[in-house]
């Protein structure tokens, strides 16, 4: 008598590459540490203090949420010390502890749970929460008031306001090295253009973020601005300027990667790394805020879903 046997089939994927969520998130962490051991070094303590309760409060709003709910418990796959990592390298040393819990919050519950968890979020959670919170409370994103009395060694204030507010010849005397090894005012781990290039670089070679976004992102930018500036080299500063500060080379490649609010294909993907790129300038440039990439972020993220509609053409023929 024949043995039946049973046939399992399961959902799709049905091979597996041997990746999973906690490594690419494990591996964000990795990646975004330089710019946070930067911030440290130039900050010190109180920069420590923000990204630790960031995190921290990341992590607890994550268990709450989902205890309450009666979902599973997602905390371990390092998502949400990701999400309050990333908030936390955004903000000012100085940000006061009820900020960054406002934040988190925001960015966990409301930006991701509330849509679902992880996969399902139509933005960044960290854009979001950064964006919600520097319109409802301006003065605390305002890096120059809140950095006022920092102990630095270097040209103590923010160089986008000043570029915004009294044109390039502003920040024509601060040196580009200074802009790649962080010595500028601004957010925790965001200044040190050097340190996120190497993040980003292992992000792309190790595969967990793709190069069209970020590199598309930078052209987007780098050929705005100088459009911008040979238009009015007084007004406006220069391209390699706007690359190296702000949140620039953050947002290249830690913000406008995010997998669930971002495209899958070649074609979409550069098109929306351009758009964020052009929209960062056009911010900047043009409207109310010194930085402009956390909006512009926001509006490609809204895009995506759009511009993911443009898909590889079919190989075969109709019959």
């Amino acid at each position: 008598m024949n043995s039946p046997k049973k046939l399992i089939v399961s959902h799709a994927p049905f091979w597996h590459i041997g990746s999973a969520v906690p490594e690419r998130n494990y591996n964000i962490l990795i990646a975004a540490l330089p710019a946070a051991l930067v911030g440290i070094g130039i900050y010190g303590a109180p920069a420590l203090a923000v990204l630790c309760l960031s995190v921290a409060t990341a992590i607890g709003w994550e268990f709450l949420i989902t205890t309450i709910a009666k979902r599973p418990n997602t905390v371990g796959d390092g998502n949400a010390a990701v999400i309050g990592l990333i908030f936390g390298l955004l903000l000012p040393a100085t940000a006061p502890w009820w900020l960054v819990l406002t934040g988190t919050f925001v960015a966990v519950v409301i930006a991701k749970q509330s849509f679902g968890g992880i996969g399902a979020t139509p933005f960044n959670p960290p854009v979001l929460a950064y964006a919600i919170l520097s319109v409802a409370w301006r003065v605390y994103f305002d890096y120059d008031a809140q950095l006022a009395n920092v102990n630095v060694d270097f040209t103590p204030f923010y160089p986008l306001a000043a570029a915004k507010a009294f044109g390039s010849g502003a920040v024509a005397d601060i040196p580009l090295r200074d802009l790649l090894l962080g010595f500028e005012i601004g957010g925790i781990g965001s200044t040190s253009a050097l340190a996120l290039l190497v993040g980003g670089i292992y992000l792309v070679a190790r595969g967990y973020v793709r190069w069209e976004i970020p590199l598309a992102f930078v052209v987007g930018l780098f050929a705005t601005a100088s459009l911008f500036h040979a238009a009015n080299p007084a007004s406006y500063a220069g391209p390699l300027f706007h690359l190296l500060t702000g949140f620039s080379l953050i947002g290249a490649f830690f913000l406008a990667t995010d997998d669930s609010a971002s495209p899958v294909n070649t074609v979409p993907m550069l098109i929306y790394g351009v758009v964020g790129g052009i929209m960062t300038m056009l911010i900047r440039n043009i409207g109310a805020y010194p930085e402009g990439v956390v909006f512009a972020i926001l509006l490609i993220n809204l895009m995506n879903p759009l511009v993911d509609k443009i898909r590889p053409k079919a190989i075969g023929k109709v019959a």
